[in-house]
């Protein structure tokens, strides 16, 4: 496929991937089970990472919490009618040590599926979890000062906070793994990173990951960061981000950092290393519907919408197709993956899937294919690899009223890709539930004197258009609720 500058990546579950494979061949499948037909075909369509979700050893610790808690039982329900007990094997976040779960195949499972990888250009991401561990970690019972640690008052104030942990050493209360505008999430037990030994240790979990993988998702990254910890915990705590990922790189050279994160701290994590964070406001933003202030969301500097990873669903998120008509899904998937920035893509949501599977479960449920959702994201992951859209320039068009007073040209976001070998492509996308009009002029010098074609790469459509009337008036767009369009343009004479 060539050089990316934008590259493209999927999230898989893993656990739920191993399990539909173990159904298949009828035993437990493990990393090594993964087909080079399946590998070969993420390369075809046009992936270059693929982030395996929770391949770290857990514990029983977590699973019981799991298994018992009442709340997150319910939506387990949801997801699967026919639950049983062996579905639920306890959050792939709450992690008990950097090793590749046994159950998985191990360190050595891992490391042959990375080479396999390797060698079809794809590049692997897995996770890092800096907030908290697992109840089962020896470090509760080797280095509890690695823990926020409680009183019998805190307990008392806040149950929802604080637990009892029972150690060989002497009970302790703990706090729970969490942020500021949440209660603790009972399967784990919250990090100290007032603690510079605490910091160094963590380092060093990092590192180690980076040796199994090239990259790492980092879980709520904004949380070690010293004004979020002190807020949360009413500690300062040195900054962590800039000192790990250095270190990381030393060691691992052109080792890539995506930050989930939220609150507007994107940019602040980027100035401290990430090469990518997610960009929460562009999802919520489409999920509102309104044209103007998606279109206000992408007149940021190139070199912030560069470093931000697009996408329309995650494991934490509401399946797209269950939250957007599928004129809007097929709308906002254009746009968020039209987009610059990393296009990040979430197993299911190309075949349609409905559901949200919990990190918690390690089996969903059957959908029936979503087909011409399908063939939708067929065509959109054929427009990813052109050369202009992988690796070209992009540009935010402007979009003015197609005669006074038509309103409607305030629901277009128009704009461009084109690269020094002249493929051009014009993205149009009426995000509205009405009929709506503009013009948009076209960005590109050479249109005068010659005919064109505008050939969809979204559907059969094909527009032709006399070169001086696009360089003079501009191009008419008449286009219907939540119509979306990749316009590839090519010169007749």
């Amino acid at each position: 496929m060539g050089i990316s500058r934008y590259p493209s990546l999927i999230e898989i579950n893993t656990r739920v991937w191993l399990t539909e494979l173990s159904r298949q061949l009828g035993r437990s499948a493990t990393l090594d089970d993964v087909p080079d037909a399946e590998l070969d075909r993420l390369v075809e369509i046009g992936f270059h990472w693929i982030w395996l979700l929770s391949v770290w050893q857990t514990g029983p610790g977590g699973q019981r919490i799991s298994r018992t808690h009442a709340g997150w039982r319910h939506e387990f329900q949801e997801t699967l009618p026919d639950l049983r007990e062996e579905d639920i094997a306890g959050s792939g976040f709450a992690i008990t040590a950097y090793t590749v779960h046994a159950h998985l195949g191990g360190d050595a499972a891992l490391a042959r599926l990375r080479e396999r990888l390797r060698v079809r250009g794809l590049r692997l991401m897995l996770d890092f979890v800096p907030n908290h561990m697992g109840l089962d970690h020896p470090w509760i019972e080797d280095r509890p000062d690695y823990f926020i640690q409680g009183s019998e008052l805190d307990l008392a104030r806040a149950p929802q906070n604080y637990t009892w942990v029972k150690r060989k050493r002497g009970d302790l209360v703990l706090a729970y793994g969490r942020d500021p505008y949440f209660s603790g999430w009972p399967d784990t037990l919250q990090l100290n990173y007032a603690n510079p030994v605490l910091q160094e240790a963590m380092i060093g979990e990092l590192t180690k990951i980076a040796g199994q993988c090239d990259g790492v998702r980092c879980d709520m990254a904004m949380l070690v960061l010293p004004e979020v910890f002190e807020r949360t915990w009413g500690q300062r705590a040195p900054l962590f981000w800039p000192k790990a990922i250095q270190q990381v790189r030393t060691r691992e050279p052109g080792f890539l950092f995506m930050a989930e994160v939220y609150w507007d701290m994107e940019w602040t994590l980027m100035q401290q290393g990430f090469d990518y964070a997610y960009d929460k406001r562009l999802y919520d933003r489409l999920r509102e519907g309104h044209a103007r202030p998606v279109r206000e969301h992408l007149h940021a500097e190139p070199d912030y919408q560069n470093k931000l990873s697009r996408f329309l669903e995650n494991h934490d998120e509401p399946r797209a197709a269950a939250v957007h008509a599928p004129e809007k899904h097929q709308a906002a998937a254009v746009i968020t993956f039209l987009s610059p920035g990393l296009r990040f893509f979430h197993q299911g949501q190309l075949e349609g899937r409905e559901k949200r599977i919990s990190p918690h479960l390690i089996r969903g449920p059957s959908e029936p294919v979503d087909e011409n959702l399908k063939e939708f994201y067929d065509r959109l992951l054929a427009v990813l690899r052109l050369s202009a859209v992988r690796a070209g320039q992009w540009q935010l068009l402007e979009c003015t009223p197609a005669w006074q007073d038509n309103w409607t040209h305030d629901c277009f976001l128009v704009f461009a890709w084109q690269n020094s070998e002249a493929e051009r492509l014009l993205v149009a996308v009426n995000y509205a539930p009405n009929q709506s009009q503009c013009c948009v002029r076209l960005p590109f010098a050479d249109l005068r004197g010659s005919k064109w074609r505008l050939h969809d790469q979204l559907s059969p459509a094909h527009h032709d258009w006399n070169g001086n009337d696009l360089q003079g008036q501009g191009l008419f767009l008449d286009m219907a609720p939540w119509q979306a369009c990749a316009f590839l343009i090519g010169k007749l004479t």
